[in-house]
């Protein structure tokens, strides 16, 4: 697969760089929306949640499915796929991960950050993510395609960029979020529950909406004040007591559609 796939909106007002399926730029009007890789903060500028999100740590790295307990890190194996091309337009590519069951896949977060070597999960899946560039947004769609049936969550992770005067705020229903709000939730994240669009304001520079069909959560995260993840989720893990109940997962239809819709203004 080619490493850096560019696409351009109709009109040219917009492009988006794609390096490996991971979102690495946002131009619009020229302003770049998304945080830099190699950037205080984050190693990273997208990524994908999946088949868990959040720590295993606290049960010992074992996620229980109805085929039996499994291995898996923080935020799932999906991350440690290579994804290929299945189609490319001018404004358009759709990614392709496939996994099968019960495959051993090497974590890597070991040695340095976890003891857990080795990573599985007991059912067939093949993951797409397709962007679509539009004139006015930028479209994402997540088709996750297994066996009916199946346990998962699903959380999309990308970073936007700040810039570093920590004087945006997130705006959600009538809820108002400061950046130093957001750094005090820490590794666990700051909620926002039961809501598919919120709204990042800056002072300077382009909003950005963000809707969602599918995932009804947010968590909010950053480590620094030049970023922030904002991040679709199908349920909040850090909810205390039992990490990963059964009762975060959905369950799987066969083929399930999850959408991310990100306007600048």
């Amino acid at each position: 697969m080619n490493n850096l796939v560019v696409l351009h909106s109709l009109d040219n007002t917009a492009s988006v760089t794609l390096e490996k399926g991971e979102l690495v730029s946002y131009l619009k009007n020229n302003e770049e929306l998304i945080h830099q890789k190699g950037n205080p903060g984050w190693r990273n500028s997208d990524t994908e949640m999946f088949p868990i999100i959040g720590p295993s740590k606290e049960n010992k790295f074992i996620v229980t499915t109805p085929k039996g307990n499994y291995n898996q890190d923080q935020h799932g194996l999906l991350r440690e796929l290579d994804y290929s091309i299945e189609n490319q337009t001018k404004n358009t590519c759709v990614f392709k991960k496939k996994y099968a069951a019960y495959t051993a896949i090497e974590n890597s977060k070991f040695p340095e950050k976890s003891p857990i070597k080795l990573v599985s999960w007991p059912y067939n899946f093949t993951f797409k993510k397709s962007i679509a560039l539009t004139n006015s947004s930028l479209k994402i769609t997540f088709e996750i395609s297994t066996e009916k049936g199946m346990p998962f969550m699903l959380g999309y992770h990308p970073a936007f960029m700040l810039n570093g005067n920590s004087n945006e705020v997130v705006t959600s229903n009538s809820q108002e979020i400061s950046i130093p709000e957001i750094q005090k939730g820490g590794d666990t994240a700051f909620p926002v529950l039961n809501t598919s669009e919120i709204s990042l304001v800056k002072k300077n520079g382009l909003n950005l909406k963000i809707q969602t069909k599918g995932f009804h959560n947010f968590m909010l995260w950053t480590p620094a004040t030049n970023m922030l993840c904002i991040e679709p989720i199908t349920a909040y893990p850090y909810t205390g007591g039992k990490m990963l109940s059964k009762e975060l997962f959905n369950i799987s239809n066969g083929v399930d559609v999850f959408e991310v819709e990100i306007t600048p203004y």
